[in-house]
Formats: C-alpha cells, sequence, structure tokens
C-alpha cells in the first residue's frame, strides 16, 4: 500500500520495514494481533531511545494498524496506546550569501579548465542552490531533464508528487557543458557505473566543494543548499507559498520553519511595511 498507494520512497519503505520488523520481534511475533496492552509495553521498552526514534517507530506502528483497520482486518486500532513523544523540529543549517558565492567562484574556476568532472560539479551545484533539489532528485534526474530554453523541470518528488521547479540561465548552461561529457547511452544525468550518482557520494562531493572555500565540513550537505535556496529566496521577499511549491512541501507548516530563520528580514519588513511604523527610523 505505501508503494503503490501512497508513493513513498524506496527509504522510507526500508524504514517502516525494518520498524515493523523491530516492533514484531519485540512483541514474539504477534505484530497483527498485539493488543493494547502489548504495545503499552512496547512503548516502556523504548524509554530510553531518541525522542525522534520513538515518533518514527510510533508512527509506523500506527499506520500500519491504521491499514489492518481500513482493510477490515481487525476491527480495532490499538495503537493508541502507543507513546507520541512532542518534537521540536530544529532549525536548519543554513550558509550565507557570501559563503555560497565563494563556493561557486571556487568551483566555477575549474569548470571554465574544460575539466568534466570539474562542469559536472558545478552543475550539480547550480541546480542543488539555484533549484532547491532534494538530494535524491538530483542525482536521479534523467539524462534530457534540463532542456535548451525550458526554464523549469518537471519533478517527481516526495509521495510521487510532481512539482514545477526552475531553472536559472546560469544551471541550463552548466548542464549544457557537462552534458557532452556524458555518454549518449546514459539514461542518468549524473551517471556512476551502471546507474547515477549515489547520495553519499553527491554528499562528498559537496563537503569537498565546501571545503575547498574554506567552509567547515559538519556545516555543509546537499540539504544545507536546499535550506540555503529557501532562506536566501525568502529574504528576498518570496512568498512563503510560492516557496512551499518551489520546495514541494505538502505542508505549509514545514515551510514556515524558515520564517524563524530569517526573523530579522521579518522584523524589518513589520517596521517598514506596517501603517502604524515609525518613518522617521
Amino acid at each position: 500500500m505505501l508503494s503503490a498507494e501512497a508513493g513513498v520512497s524506496p527509504n522510507t519503505l526500508a524504514a517502516y520495514r525494518n520498524d515493523l520488523a523491530k516492533a514484531r520481534e519485540a512483541l514474539h511475533g504477534n505484530l497483527s494481533g498485539a493488543k493494547r496492552e502489548a504495545l503499552a509495553r512496547l512503548g516502556a521498552q523504548w524509554a530510553d531511545l531518541a525522542a525522534s526514534t520513538v515518533a518514527r517507530r510510533s508512527s509506523a506502528l500506527r499506520r500500519f494498524y491504521g491499514f489492518l483497520v481500513d482493510d477490515g482486518i481487525r476491527q480495532d486500532d490499538p495503537s493508541s496506546a502507543l507513546p507520541q513523544p512532542k518534537l521540536q523540529r530544529p532549525l536548519p543549517k543554513v550558509l550565507s550569501v557570501a559563503e555560497v558565492e565563494a563556493m561557486f567562484e571556487g568551483v566555477s574556476a575549474r569548470a571554465a579548465s574544460g575539466e568534466a568532472l570539474a562542469q559536472r560539479n558545478l552543475a550539480l551545484l547550480e541546480l542543488l542552490y539555484g533549484s532547491g533539489l532534494r538530494a535524491s532528485e538530483v542525482i536521479s534526474l534523467p539524462r534530457g531533464a534540463v532542456r535548451d530554453g525550458q526554464p523549469f523541470l518537471i519533478l517527481r518528488g516526495k509521495g510521487a508528487k510532481e512539482r514545477l521547479v526552475p531553472v536559472s540561465g546560469r544551471a541550463e548552461a552548466a548542464v549544457r557543458e557537462w552534458i557532452a561529457n556524458v555518454p549518449k547511452a546514459s539514461l542518468w544525468l549524473f551517471p556512476s557505473g551502471k546507474t547515477h550518482l549515489s547520495r553519499m557520494r553527491l554528499y562528498q562531493l559537496v563537503r569537498a566543494m565546501a571545503a575547498d572555500a574554506g567552509i567547515a565540513r559538519d556545516r555543509i550537505s546537499p540539504h544545507v543548499l536546499r535550506h540555503a535556496f529557501a532562506t536566501h529566496l525568502l529574504s528576498g521577499g518570496a512568498d512563503l507559498r510560492v516557496l512551499q511549491s518551489l520546495l514541494g512541501h505538502a505542508d505549509i507548516a514545514t515551510t514556515q520553519i524558515y520564517t524563524h530563520v530569517d526573523a530579522a528580514r521579518l522584523v524589518q519588513l513589520v517596521n517598514e511595511r506596517h501603517p502604524l511604523a515609525d518613518r522617521s527610523r
């Protein structure tokens, strides 16, 4: 059901499978028929785990028992006995505009030499920061995803939902330079071996690009570049709903985290634009 109807990613499927397998083991094999009392004891066994882990495992089990009820496999849903820890969403790590510019400066200089891998890195950086793509989205782009004169991509992101993503002229030019090095038989824009670039390899490449720009390795990842894309757009005056669409967030609450990151700009906005603001300041 998760794969065929909900369209979740392979990573999410693997996480659900792992959580359900661990629960079945703890319940001595009686997962589908477990009573509320058994699930309450299961929650007690998780007392030493991180709140985020408990929340994830509880969520997997609640969805599982909800599925059993919906399909008429059992009449009651015992998952209310599971713990529901309240999580505080952490503020995302972001880079300053100057730091991103330093990354581009170094990568662009190498790409200008005509080195194929440097051109690939520039294309990756342009799409990660310029379009706000997720790591899984950029590495799995098909060869013909970026077309000359087409200023957008049609992506299938989380939950198999499609969205339009803008592609800058700079990104289009970088991809054009890189694609000349991609074997014509490749199905992928960023091939590696028999498939495409892995998430781990992308992570390593982004860290190397950041290190060359003097950015600490623990401050950077492909997702940090996505956060920078969102934060810098919001700083430039982008509407939150537009940002939600660009990022492919199902819930506006997920996008609202960036309003906390950019709180200083919002205070300035109120002071400058509110009808009762002191214009003399």
